[in-house]
Order: structure tokens, then C-alpha cells, then sequence
């Protein structure tokens, strides 16, 4: 399935359309201070992907596993060391609030990290860690 991207920037506009396969989304983000441009960095903005393939592959993997899934909370950051210089230290946390034991929200939200494709296109470049994961069973 492809997946892309579409910004259209002018003046005092900044809206980006995602789209996977035939299914279309909207964003509107904020020019950026000048009115042209993003008021978003794209350092922010590296790390939104991280954090929605994550989350969206908790619910996948969940669902295999017969867990039902009340809420993903995921955080994602990454250093960049200078202008023009590669992005470093990608990291993300997880709080996962699920009808399970932590034990059994710990192995599917390991599930889901193996397998998050984002994360593993960029492994094969650079590290992604996942720090931590707290489950909340009920």
C-alpha cells in the first residue's frame, strides 16, 4: 500500500493531506511566524510518524492477541545535533491502558515495537529504542 504526503504552503496557510491508499486525511498546522512555512519543526515533526505507526500497531497486535485496548499514550523524541546534521537518539515511551495483565500489555506492546514499520525502516539506518512501557491492566 503507498502511502504520501501533500503540503501546500502560501501565504498564512499550511495544509497536509495524508493519504494511504484511497483513504485521504487533513491536517492544518499553523504557518510559522512569518506566515509562510510551518510553524511546526520538521525535527516535531520526524517524530509524529514513530509515535502514530506505534500506536496504530498496539491496536493491530492487540487485536490479534484478543486484548482489548482502552487507550495509547506514546511520546517520541529525537536530538538533532546541528543544522543539516541527521537525526540521533530516537526514543519513544508508551502507556497502554488495556483488559489485561502488564505482563501480557508488555509482551504485545514488544509485539507491536518488532514490528512497527516505521521504526524498522529506520533501524536499518540508525537505533530506535523504545524506553519504557507502562501497562495498566484491569
Amino acid at each position: 500500500m503507498r502511502s504520501s504526503v501533500r503540503i501546500h504552503n502560501s501565504q498564512d496557510q499550511h495544509p497536509i493531506d495524508l493519504s494511504t491508499g484511497d483513504r485521504t486525511s487533513k491536517i492544518e498546522i499553523p504557518p510559522g511566524p512569518t506566515g509562510f512555512g510551518s510553524s511546526a519543526s520538521g525535527g516535531s515533526s520526524s517524530c509524529s510518524p514513530f509515535a502514530t505507526c506505534y500506536c496504530n500497531d498496539v491496536y493491530r497486535e492487540a487485536a490479534k492477541m484478543g486484548i482489548r485496548v482502552s487507550q495509547v499514550d506514546v511520546e517520541c523524541s529525537a536530538a538533532f545535533p546541528a543544522e543539516g546534521q541527521p537525526a540521533q537518539d530516537i526514543t519513544y515511551t508508551a502507556k497502554i491502558a488495556a483488559g489485561a495483565s502488564p505482563q501480557q500489555i508488555r509482551d504485545m506492546a514488544a509485539q507491536a515495537d518488532r514490528l512497527a514499520e516505521i521504526q524498522n525502516t529506520i533501524r536499518s539506518a540508525i537505533p530506535v529504542t523504545i524506553r519504557l512501557v507502562e501497562g495498566e491492566g484491569t
